[in-house]
């Protein structure tokens, strides 16, 4: 499904200014401990569902799959830095996943599959990446929990630069809770 009229999406939750602010000071303290190349604050993200390439039509699939959610807004808090040595990520993260969290993931995967999406089988891991190329040897532990009220989730693309990439969100979902 590659080639020139396909996108690369995924869906998200986006922090607000004051969370990308402080989850991009956490990336500058941790990279002078780790090194590698710090996620760039406007980047800074917590992905839901990653659907790799899609064309117009398969967008639009997406998109009402989105629509078809309801999950009331919740607070929680990224309280952990981990890393994945095997791609050298440092993430920051949840020690437990919020179970409105989890929630939110599984209804969204669940409709997207039944649009007929094929996603990760591997089970949720919700983490925002905060270095790529990171030297993960030593545990670095983050300073203060960055409290994130998720009010809307998105739908974003994903385009290769130089450094990594550019991320642009083209759609938004409020989360309300059922009405009824």
């Amino acid at each position: 499904m590659s080639g020139p009229e396909a996108r690369r999406l995924f869906f998200a939750l986006w922090p607000d200014g004051a969370g990308a602010d402080a989850l991009a000071a956490a990336a500058r303290v941790v990279h002078k401990a780790c090194g590698g190349r710090p996620t760039g604050r406007d980047d800074l993200h917590l992905t839901l569902a990653f659907l790799g390439d899609a064309t117009a039509e398969r967008l639009a699939a997406a998109e009402e799959a989105a629509a078809g959610v309801v999950a009331a807004p919740f607070d929680f808090a990224i309280n952990r830095l981990g890393c994945w040595q095997h791609n050298r990520i440092l993430w920051a993260g949840c020690t437990e996943t919020p179970l409105p969290l989890a929630a939110l993931a599984r209804d969204l995967a669940e409709r997207l599959r039944t649009a007929g999406f094929v996603l990760d089988a591997r089970p949720y891991a919700p983490h925002v990446t905060l270095l790529r190329q990171a030297d993960c040897h030593r545990a670095v532990p983050l300073a203060a929990p960055v409290p994130w009220a998720a009010t809307e989730f998105v739908l974003a693309e994903s385009r290769p630069t130089p450094a990594g990439g550019r991320y642009t969100v083209i759609g938004r979902w409020p989360l309300a809770p059922a009405i009824g």
